[in-house]
């Protein structure tokens, strides 16, 4: 899969997609980083670490989070996305649902549109991804957790997205597919389909695991967001052994390490 100017072997290996919010508000480290300066160090720790993909966003999409105007959002993140772009070789993701700061942020220099509607709640964001050229990370949402049968629903969903993808000419060797954790799902779930995340691979795309420091952890474990890294591991490890192709993670230092000792052991019988 080429994502910018890097191709990544997503058979093969599981990749780093760093999470960078340039927001004051995000449930797990809002406003440590909506200042540029803040925001390029961070990149450059996140590189350093191992990250692969820099995933910047705007706008907290936490639970109850509040609703920013595109213009506000437009005005966050492309400063940001223009300086790792110049600074720094390394493929970024823009992190939003709307097509008109998708748009922006892809002028700016972004490579990857990770949308957490999936093409679903901007009509324009399907023809946006195309127009450019763009990758993209189609996540599983619904407007409520209402499911006749869970994993077939998930899966049905997943099929929607494509089909928009489709039919605005979004090429499938452009998209990446997240399960979505933590989105209009209960607690069990949310473990359920973070078991059964390799049946995503079943549509034919690379997939993209995101838990890191969420609510499933936390209720899981019983621990505040900033003690979640070793819950965060567990899954990671599990994608990994599940087929995942990148995992989305605050914690890169860790999560690199988990990877590289898992795809040691995996690739020990080969």
């Amino acid at each position: 899969m080429k994502i910018g100017n890097q191709i990544f072997d997503t058979d093969n290996h599981c990749y780093i997609m760093g999470i960078l919010n340039v927001t004051p508000d995000s449930f797990s480290d809002g406003g440590r980083f909506d200042q540029l300066d803040a925001a390029l160090k961070h990149t450059e720790q996140m590189i350093e670490e191992g990250a692969d993909v820099i995933d910047v966003g705007g706008e907290s999409t936490r639970p109850g989070h509040q609703q920013i105007t595109d213009e506000e959002e437009i005005a966050r993140v492309t400063p940001v996305i223009e300086a790792v772009k110049k600074n720094y070789d390394v493929p970024v993701s823009i992190d939003t649902y709307k097509s008109a700061v998708a748009e922006a942020a892809l002028q700016a220099g972004a490579d990857l549109v990770n949308d957490i509607w999936g093409f679903k709640y901007d009509p324009k964001m399907a023809d946006v991804t195309a127009k450019y050229g763009a990758a993209c990370c189609l996540m599983h949402n619904r407007k409520e957790a209402v499911y006749e049968n869970y994993l077939q629903d998930v899966m049905d969903d997943m099929k929607e997205c494509l089909a928009l993808a489709d039919k605005a000419g979004v090429t499938r060797d452009k998209i990446l597919l997240d399960p979505g954790v933590g989105f209009a799902k209960s607690l069990e779930q949310n473990l359920q389909i973070t078991n059964h995340v390799d049946l995503l691979k079943e549509l034919g795309c690379p997939v993209l695991l995101g838990t890191s420091r969420k609510s499933m952890i936390g209720l899981s474990l019983d621990l505040p967001v900033d003690q979640r890294v070793e819950g965060t591991l567990a899954t990671t490890v599990l994608g990994v052994m599940k087929g995942c192709s990148f995992v989305r993670v605050h914690d890169i230092k860790e999560n690199k390490r988990v990877i590289r000792m898992t795809e040691a052991i995996l690739k020990s019988d080969r």
